[in-house]
C-alpha cells in the first residue's frame, strides 16, 4: 500500500482542511493510505535544539521518511501558507545533509470557505516545495471552496460532483507516486 504523510497546515481542532483531507483519505480506500503527521507540537525551529532534538522533531522526520509521498493541506493565510506547515518543513530540511523531503513525491491542497478555495497560500507553498527537493505534482490543483453540505458528520462525501472531482485527483496522485518515486532500498552502499 502507498503511504502518505499528510501535513495539515491548519492547527484548530474544526479545522475544515483537516476534515476535507479525511474525507480524501476515506475515498482514497485502498489506493492510498494516509498518515496524519502532527505538526502542531513542534517548536519554532531552532538550529540550536539539534544538540539534543526535541521528540515531536524527530517523530516528525521518521514519519516522513518512512512515507512514500507528502500532501501538504493548506489553508490561506494572509495570502500564503500556514507557519505552521514551514516549520515542519524547516526541520524536515536538517540537520545538514540529512533532508526528509529529498526526492519525495508531493501534492499541495486546501479548501477555504472563499470562493478562491486557498489558491494563493498553495500558489506560495508550492516554490518552497520544489527548493526542498520534493517532487511536486502541478496538476490536477484543488482549490476547493468549502460547503459544509458536501460532506456527513463523519467527512464522507455526500455530493457527488465533488465525489467525482476528488476521486479523479486521488487517481492522478496515486498516478504520481508510482511514476516519480525513487526505489527504495534496506541495503547500505559498501567502501569504495
Amino acid at each position: 500500500m502507498t503511504t502518505v504523510a499528510v501535513l495539515v497546515g491548519s492547527l484548530r481542532r474544526e479545522s475544515i482542511n483537516r476534515k476535507f483531507a479525511e474525507s480524501i483519505d476515506k475515498l482514497a480506500g485502498d489506493r492510498l493510505t494516509f498518515n496524519f503527521v502532527e505538526i502542531g507540537d513542534l517548536p519554532l525551529y531552532n538550529d540550536d535544539l539539534w544538540q539534543d532534538p526535541p521528540a515531536s522533531v524527530t517523530r516528525l522526520k521518521r514519519e516522513v521518511e518512512a512515507a512514500d509521498a507528502v500532501l501538504f493541506v493548506t489553508p490561506e493565510y494572509n495570502r500564503s501558507y500556514s507557519p505552521a506547515i514551514k516549520n515542519a518543513i524547516d526541520w524536515g530540511t536538517r540537520p545538514w545533509g540529512k533532508n526528509s523531503w529529498e526526492a519525495k513525491p508531493a501534492a499541495i491542497i486546501g479548501t477555504s470557505p472563499g470562493v478562491t478555495g486557498g489558491a494563493a497560500g498553495q500558489n506560495a507553498l508550492k516554490g518552497l516545495v520544489t527548493v526542498v527537493d520534493m517532487v511536486l505534482m502541478g496538476q490536477p490543483e484543488v482549490y476547493y471552496a468549502y460547503n459544509g453540505e458536501a460532506f456527513d458528520e463523519n467527512n464522507n462525501v455526500v455530493d457527488e460532483s465533488t465525489k467525482v472531482f476528488l476521486e479523479r485527483w486521488i487517481d492522478r496522485f496515486t498516478k504520481w507516486i508510482a511514476r516519480t518515486s525513487e526505489p527504495k532500498t534496506t541495503a547500505q552502499p559498501g567502501p569504495r
